[in-house]
């Protein structure tokens, strides 16, 4: 294999682990990561991306690893004083991670892209490697419960999580293109290996497959694609984004997540946990290998992020 790069997929949280681990292994010209954009929303006026910002805080050394998101040693004054005002609470935006969301809504609004935005933000943060969101244009990841569709992210956060759940869809997907960067990442040359990182697939890495061509330049690369599975032990590590099956009432499980990828995927990377799923997993015609997936520290996602790139023969 003569290609170098890798284009990784991710959403927040252990996608962004991932990410920043590999980002630890690698030149920056040698890896793009495209970034989910469908957990996109608005709230007190600003433009709240917080995929992106996982993935931009944990590159820049900035993430609040213990909460999952935002900035460590945050403090929440501001939104403090905007309860105290009568505003919506529904979302605790640290006073740093504020800062954030400004600074995007205002160059938002004097007419840049999310793209050149994204670009501006993780360069100012010191990030060197390429972060993109999966398109400039507007996809919502929402899901239908008995009081309607409802965005992804206000659903998990305002105490609906416990509702039932019997849809899913990513409004604006269709007619969306691919930013960019993840389209200029796609067409590369010397692209090497496609890394779907561990974050839930039909949340996080299914908006990025809805985009309009992007599930099949997937498919007709010749390069692998390995993903690594969220889960493990049977359960996720994220799981407050797992409540939702991906077949409305099936078990998400290491078997499921292989058949929902089975059109792109080549190699599936399990945790150690659930090694007794890895000849079920072969026998589907996957390539699969099984280590410790789990993240605590920077040393975990070095390692893994080296093991990721070895099984891709980078």
């Amino acid at each position: 294999m003569n290609g170098k790069h890798i284009l990784a997929l991710s959403g927040g949280a252990g996608g962004a682990e991932l990410a920043a681990g590999l980002a630890e292994v690698m030149a920056p010209g040698d890896l793009t990561i495209a970034v989910n954009t469908g957990d996109d929303f608005e709230h007190l006026g600003l433009a709240v991306c917080p995929d992106l910002d996982s993935v931009t805080y944990a590159l820049a050394w900035l993430n609040d690893s213990e909460r999952g998101s935002g900035i460590k040693d945050d403090t929440w004054q501001a939104m403090t004083m905007l309860r105290g005002l009568g505003e919506e609470a529904w979302l605790n935006l640290g006073d740093c991670d504020l800062a954030m969301h400004v600074a995007r809504s205002w160059r938002l609004r004097a007419g840049e892209t999310l793209s050149e935005v994204t670009a501006r933000l993780a360069r100012e943060l010191g990030v060197e490697h390429d972060v993109v969101p999966m398109s400039d244009d507007p996809v919502r990841t929402q899901v239908l419960t008995g009081n309607g569709w409802v965005d992804l992210r206000r659903w998990c956060m305002t105490g609906q999580s416990g509702s039932a759940v019997s849809g899913v869809r990513f409004a604006g997907a269709a007619g969306a293109k691919p930013s960019p960067g993840l389209a200029r990442a796609l067409e590369r040359d010397d692209l090497g290996a496609i890394v779907v990182c561990p974050s839930n697939p039909f949340l996080s890495v299914d908006p990025i497959l809805a985009l309009d061509g992007v599930r099949t330049a997937l498919a007709s690369r010749q390069v692998p694609l390995i993903a690594v599975s969220p889960r493990v032990d049977g359960t996720s590590v994220n799981a407050s984004r797992t409540q939702i099956p991906g077949d409305w009432g099936q078990a998400v499980n290491n078997a499921a997540i292989a058949r929902h990828y089975s059109d792109i995927l080549d190699h599936l990377v399990i945790d150690n946990a659930d090694e007794a799923d890895v000849l079920d997993l072969e026998a589907l015609g996957l390539k699969v290998t099984a280590t410790s997936t789990l993240m605590r520290e920077a040393d975990d996602r070095e390692r893994l992020a080296r093991e990721v790139v070895a099984l891709a023969g980078i």
